[in-house]
């Protein structure tokens, strides 16, 4: 049986990827600080028909990374495949933005991502079967909005250590990947008491060459993608935003 970690698993793009994964068979383990969401979860992974496991992490603090990683092992064996989704923002002018703020966004984001990474890294090493690891970019990678400075700055650093670890890592048979999500609409992925039903104006479906406003499982099929069929990619970003990135806009 195979496994998968997911951080951030317990809502949003995260929750999605964690039920992708447990629909096609894999143990499924998230990490994730929201205890109740996460609860929730590992139960619908359970009633996916999967094994799951919820640890309750804050994967900025290499000690809880460790904790969620060793009780992973212990109990669903080394992931086959790790997902490095959590995330958080801190939206601030950028003449306002505090040096406390900016550092809590680049180590969740950016730090939490190689710590994961290379915690299970070096138990797929030891494993000796190799493995995948699938990073969350965004396209605020390469393009931004006022007051998005930390966010865009850890996204950033993102998809530089996809490539670096891709590089290091390969010779160990693991590869690495991100994807850059666009707008991902997640409103109806979220613990039950607070999750919405999503509404889009005609406005907002045109603003994409597609014709409309993303979905977690759209990111999911992605990590699946990732994880099972591209055995020939890495070290790569995948940009799926329903073509916003490449549509050119003129003021009328």
């Amino acid at each position: 049986m195979k496994s998968v970690a997911v951080t951030g698993g317990a809502q949003g793009i995260g929750r999605a990827i964690a039920l992708r994964f447990a629909g096609a068979g894999y143990a499924v383990s998230i990490a994730d600080p929201d205890e109740n969401a996460g609860v929730e979860a590992a139960a619908l992974i359970e009633r996916a028909g999967a094994r799951g496991l919820y640890v309750r992490a804050d994967i900025s603090q290499a000690e809880q990374i460790e904790r969620w990683i060793t009780q992973t092992v212990a109990e669903l064996g080394c992931p086959d495949v790790l997902v490095n989704n959590a995330g958080i923002s801190r939206r601030s002018p950028v003449l306002e933005l505090s040096p406390t703020d900016f550092d809590r966004v680049i180590a969740v984001n950016l730090r939490g991502t190689f710590l994961c990474s290379q915690a299970v890294a070096r138990r797929m090493v030891e494993r000796g079967q190799g493995g995948a690891i699938i990073n969350i970019a965004s396209t605020r990678a390469f393009m931004s909005e006022p007051g998005t400075e930390a966010y865009s700055a850890s996204k950033g650093g993102i998809v530089a250590l996809t490539h670096a670890m891709a590089i290091s890592l390969g010779s160990r048979g693991i590869r690495v990947n991100c994807i850059s999500p666009g707008w991902i609409e997640t409103r109806d992925w979220q613990y039950t008491p607070r999750a919405q039903k999503p509404e889009h104006s005609e406005r907002d479906r045109l603003q994409h060459p597609v014709g409309r406003v993303g979905k977690p499982e759209d990111i999911a099929d992605a990590c699946f993608y990732l994880a099972e069929q591209a055995t020939f990619m890495t070290g790569q970003n995948l940009t799926l935003d329903g073509g916003m990135t490449v549509k050119m806009i003129y003021e009328e």
